[in-house]
């Protein structure tokens, strides 16, 4: 299972990397690809939003199931991804390529909270 040790995580399987600017990049872990198998459609969350931490701001469709995708920390959704929307087979061809949102945090201390590589491993089993 490929977990990067450069990204921070969060237990529902979102992966975070943190930018020179300080904003943050979101994705799905590779973990969490896998187990939803093929995905088929994404809803991601619009640009100007203000979220909470935890909030469930966007969806992943596969053949299998529907999830909801959580903001890791409270902020503004900067950007989204809408080659990834267009084509949401590409986050099972390389997960950690294929964000999904940008987010500027509220507070970037919220980021040292998130698990690091070996806190999500262990999550994971």
């Amino acid at each position: 299972m490929n977990t990067p040790t450069e990204l921070r995580y969060t237990a529902s399987h979102e992966w975070v990397r943190t930018e020179a600017d300080g904003t943050l990049t979101v994705g799905i872990t590779d973990h969490a690809q896998e187990a939803l198998g093929d995905v088929v459609f994404l809803e991601l969350p619009e640009a100007g939003r203000s979220v909470a931490k935890e909030e469930a701001i966007a969806v992943i469709e596969s053949v299998k199931a529907a999830s909801d995708i959580y903001a890791p920390v409270a902020g503004e959704i900067l950007a989204t991804n809408e080659a990834a929307i267009d084509a949401p087979e590409s986050v099972n061809a390389d997960a950690y390529a294929t964000w999904l949102f940008k987010i500027k945090p509220t507070n970037i201390a919220d980021v040292d909270s998130l698990l690091d590589a070996a806190g999500y491993q262990a999550t994971i089993g």
